[in-house]
């Protein structure tokens, strides 16, 4: 039976040097880190358990206490080379990104949320770097555009969560040029929903007009009332859009009604945007007009006869669709404080929104507002 690892006696000085070490929190990460697990191992705790509730491999904390018997204390701290701070490898910035995304207790973590502290710990443990200081992790993540956000978070019930969000994540890394498809997959990805129901009625928003109180111009115009909205006598309408991932181009037709068949029919006006021998995926929800069923076939059947591939994101998942972060800038641009008369004249603004919207996709406030509301 081979010997049982344990770090070698420590006095009471080096007791409450750890001890020091690991309440303080603060410094290098790893230091912190391995002073918690020579700790552990000082307070008679096996290897096996160190690793089971440091979530970390039994071979790294053998490795350690092994490290600490020939060096002491100097064991504790990384040897850094006094040059600039470590340039992280594209994959190392793609599995911290995905990692921030996700909860911990994916990981097996109790916590419900990422600290910066937390998340950085976790990293060095699992080898994804070998050291992350917390101000480098939150300039790391900021530039990958991913923020602490205040949300309420409805999880999602679906029973193949797990393999549709990593359909939908893929396909995105292809749309993104970060992966090369292999054979037989989409080169074109799209982003689709529908907006509605457009109706014609006042819509809250800002503009310059002058103030009131003490300052106000006695000779101004008076404020046009409010009108009333209690009947619609003109009915609503739908914005069928499509968000090119690639091109950075938006798409739309408004329609009458939203079923089936308005469905197929925007589908096909994307489907001529390219040659048929490059395949394309469209990334959308669970709605029942974008689903094939026993009854009515037809989506399935024109997809496989096109060349083209549905991704549906989970249920309750439509954050995953990138189109809604333009859903946010046409209504910031277009719809807000606006109170249009027929929706001819509603059906107008918005084509030319996405007109100028495809012309200027770069410009600042655009590209501020979509940031803002993408999470996917």
């Amino acid at each position: 039976m081979a010997e049982r690892v344990q770090v070698r006696e420590i006095d009471d000085d080096e007791g409450a040097r750890l001890l020091r070490i690991v309440r303080r929190g603060t410094g290098s990460v790893v230091t912190w880190r391995r002073a918690q697990l020579v700790l552990l191992s000082a307070q008679g705790m096996p290897v096996a358990k160190i690793a089971e509730v440091t979530f970390t491999s039994a071979d790294r904390v053998r490795d350690l206490i092994h490290n600490f018997y020939a060096d002491g204390f100097d064991s504790l701290y990384p040897k850094y080379k006094g040059r600039r701070p470590r340039t992280f490898t594209l994959p190392e910035r793609r599995e911290i990104k995905k990692t921030a995304k996700s909860k911990p207790a994916e990981h097996g973590l109790p916590f419900s949320t990422w600290s910066l502290a937390k998340l950085a710990d976790f990293l060095v443990a699992e080898g994804v770097v070998d050291d992350i200081s917390h101000e480098g992790l939150r300039v790391l993540l900021r530039e990958e555009g991913v923020s602490f956000q205040r949300e309420t978070w409805k999880t999602s019930r679906d029973p193949d969560y797990a393999a549709k969000k990593a359909r939908v994540e893929h396909l995105y890394t292809i749309a993104d040029g970060e992966v090369i498809p292999e054979e037989g997959e989409p080169e074109i990805v799209f982003c689709l929903d529908e907006f509605g129901p457009l109706n014609l009625q006042p819509h809250p928003g800002r503009q310059w007009a002058e103030r009131g109180g003490k300052h106000k111009d006695p000779n101004r115009e008076p404020r046009p009332r409010r009108r009333a909205t209690y009947t619609r006598p003109h009915g609503v309408r739908h914005l069928f859009a499509a968000y090119d991932l690639g091109k950075n181009r938006l798409y739309g037709h408004i329609k009458p009604t939203k079923n089936r068949t308005k469905f197929l029919e925007f589908c096909r006006c994307l489907r001529s945007l390219c040659p048929p021998k490059i395949r394309n995926a469209i990334v959308l929800d669970n709605y029942s007009p974008h689903l094939t069923t026993k009854k009515d076939s037809r989506v399935g059947d024109w997809a496989a006869a096109n060349n083209v591939e549905f991704a549906c994101t989970p249920t309750n998942s439509s954050w995953l669709n990138r189109i809604e972060a333009q859903f946010t800038a046409r209504r910031y641009f277009a719809l807000d404080g606006t109170d249009h008369t027929s929706h001819k004249q509603q059906g107008s603004m918005i084509r030319r929104y996405i007109i100028w919207r495809n012309k200027h996709a770069a410009d600042e406030r655009l590209r501020e507002v979509v940031n803002r509301a993408n999470v996917a």
